[in-house]
């Protein structure tokens, strides 16, 4: 073993692990090209990424507003990954979002004027069970039909988005409104605000319980030993008298109830209500946020906060570098790039026949 073999041993086993190493280099390197492409149009890098973490990590403000776009990040992200490592390739995070969210502000009017302390519980109930039975479809799609959840997700997301957009344009829209939106919710049906002097709500605290149980969950409980097997090889697991489609029905159901908590807390803590443009594409982001979190749930958190960064911060960057808001766009897609080439490139390179 060479000297940089052993320093990078090193690292691996008493610093970072192999697979928070590979997402930090990853993110390294897609900055470093985004700082390329910056210098390439004739701007300058280190303005432009000053400006953009200045305005989403340098102010108490900044701070809040990044933690708010964590939430919805975080808690698709963590629902997705727990889907990957049960070996289902569930997408339909975004769908799921619109569902939970319809549910939630539907729960939420019809308890209109009851104490806070039912209204909120029951409108997360309402959200994670309808997001788990819209997740269901593709689930029974794929265990009765074999269908691929790749494909049946992605459509599943235009229904929800279009049925709810049905449901905000007709019975639940707001008959004092021409907008497309329900009415607005009462004080009991809000989440507190958390920091005072911002929009900061009690979805962030949501966010950083479920982070942790999931972890727990993942690496600690006999199920979620289960649940990863099954993820790495299903024929092993059966073989060894795990029940395989359980854990698959869990994959499932834990994304999609993840994701429509992640709408009910858009309605009860963002907007109040539920509106036609719910999200920005926070479940198709949150696939991005998952992979580069290495499907652990702690990860993942870390993941959602650069990514709420990057969109809090792109607008301030455009305004006082030049640099277009989209080119955080890119260094999201290169951050994803990079990890599928720190895999593929080793294989590459391993001589013929080599184990």
């Amino acid at each position: 073993m060479n000297g940089a073999e052993a320093a990078m041993a090193f690292v691996e086993r008493y610093l970072l692990p192999r697979s928070v190493l590979s997402g930090l280099v990853a993110v390294l390197l897609a900055f470093a090209a985004g700082a390329g492409l910056i210098a390439l149009i004739g701007l300058d890098p280190v303005k432009a990424y000053s400006s953009l973490f200045e305005a989403s990590l340098g102010s108490s403000n900044g701070l809040a507003e990044t933690a708010i776009r964590t939430v919805p990040l975080a808690l698709c992200g963590i629902g997705i990954a727990l889907a990957f490592r049960a070996g289902v390739f569930n997408v339909g995070a975004e769908g799921q979002l619109y569902i939970g969210g319809i549910a939630a502000a539907w729960a939420g009017t019809q308890l209109a004027g009851a104490p806070q302390a039912l209204v909120l519980p029951a409108m997360a109930v309402a959200a994670a069970v309808a997001g788990a039975l819209w997740s269901a479809i593709a689930g029974v799609l794929k265990q009765r039909f074999r269908a691929d959840e790749l494909i049946t997700t992605i459509m599943l997301n235009y229904i929800a988005i279009y049925f709810v957009g049905y449901l905000l344009h007709g019975p639940l829209q707001d008959p004092a409104s021409p907008l497309a939106q329900t009415v607005r919710l009462g004080a009991e049906g809000r989440l507190p605000v958390v920091m005072p002097g911002s929009r900061l709500h009690a979805g962030i605290l949501i966010v950083v319980v479920v982070a942790a149980l999931a972890q727990v969950y993942l690496w600690r409980a006999v199920e979620g030993f289960r649940l990863r097997a099954v993820g790495q090889n299903a024929r092993a697991a059966l073989n060894a008298g795990i029940n395989v489609r359980r854990m698959v029905w869990t994959g499932f159901l834990v994304c999609g109830a993840l994701s429509g908590v992640a709408g009910f807390s858009e309605v009860a803590g963002v907007h109040r209500r539920m509106i036609e443009n719910l999200s920005p594409g926070f479940g198709y982001t949150a696939i991005i946020v998952a992979l580069l979190g290495q499907t652990n749930p702690i990860g993942v958190l870390a993941a959602a906060v650069l990514f709420a960064a990057l969109q809090i911060g792109s607008t301030t960057m455009e305004s006082a570098a030049g640099v277009p808001s989209a080119l955080t766009t890119v260094i999201q897609a290169l951050v994803v790039l990079f990890l599928i080439a720190q895999n593929a490139l080793p294989r590459r390179a391993k001589p013929a026949g080599a184990v």
